[in-house]
C-alpha cells in the first residue's frame, strides 16, 4: 500500500503494509537511521519519535496509525538543538545507542514544560533505558537546555 507520511516537515510517499512498524519505514524506506531499534516491544525508548509533538515508540506504532499526523525524528531536530548542545556539554553519550530516543523524549518534555521540575523530568524520561547508566548526566543536560542551571563547559578529551 502506498502511504503519504509527513516526516520532519516533508511529505514522503512510502510503500508499506499497514501493520509495518513506523520504525522500519523510517529506517528502511526513508533512510532516517537516527531512530534506533532497541527492544521491539516499546519498553526501552531507543525508537522514540514525535507524532504531533508527543513522544511515541516507533517500534510498536503501525504506519497506518500515523494518518495525516506530523512525525519528527532526531534528524528533524538538526544539529544545533539546545538539548544536543547540552548533551555534549555534559558528556552524556557513552555508547550512544539510546541517545536519539532520550533526546526526543526530552525535547517533547521541554516543548510542553519549558522549565520542568525534577519529578517532571523523571516522569517524562521514565521508560527510556540507558544501559550505560548516564541518567544523572541526562537530567543535568535537560536542566541545562531548559536554562535551569548554568551551562557546563564543553568537555574535551
Amino acid at each position: 500500500m502506498v502511504l503519504t507520511l509527513q516526516v520532519n516537515g516533508q511529505a514522503h510517499q512510502v510503500q508499506a503494509a499497514p501493520e509495518t512498524p513506523l520504525l522500519w519505514v523510517l529506517r528502511d524506506e526513508l533512510q532516517l537511521t537516527g531512530t534506533k531499534y532497541g527492544c521491539g516491544v516499546a519498553q526501552c525508548g531507543a525508537c522514540t519519535v514525535h507524532l504531533d509533538g508527543l513522544p511515541i515508540r516507533a517500534c510498536q506504532t503501525p504506519v497506518s496509525a500515523i494518518g495525516a499526523g506530523q512525525v519528527a525524528t532526531i534528524e528533524g531536530l538538526g544539529g544545533g538543538h539546545p538539548l544536543q548542545l547540552a548533551w555534549v556539554r555534559h558528556d552524556v553519550p557513552q555508547c550512544g545507542y539510546c541517545q536519539s530516543g532520550q533526546i526526543m523524549s526530552a525535547a517533547a518534555l521541554l516543548a510542553s514544560t519549558p522549565k520542568p521540575s525534577d519529578s517532571e523530568i523523571d516522569a517524562a524520561m521514565d521508560g527510556n533505558i540507558c544501559r550505560c547508566g548516564t541518567y544523572q548526566r541526562i537530567k543535568a543536560a535537560i536542566k541545562d537546555a531548559a536554562g535551569l542551571t548554568p551551562a557546563a563547559p564543553v568537555l574535551r578529551t
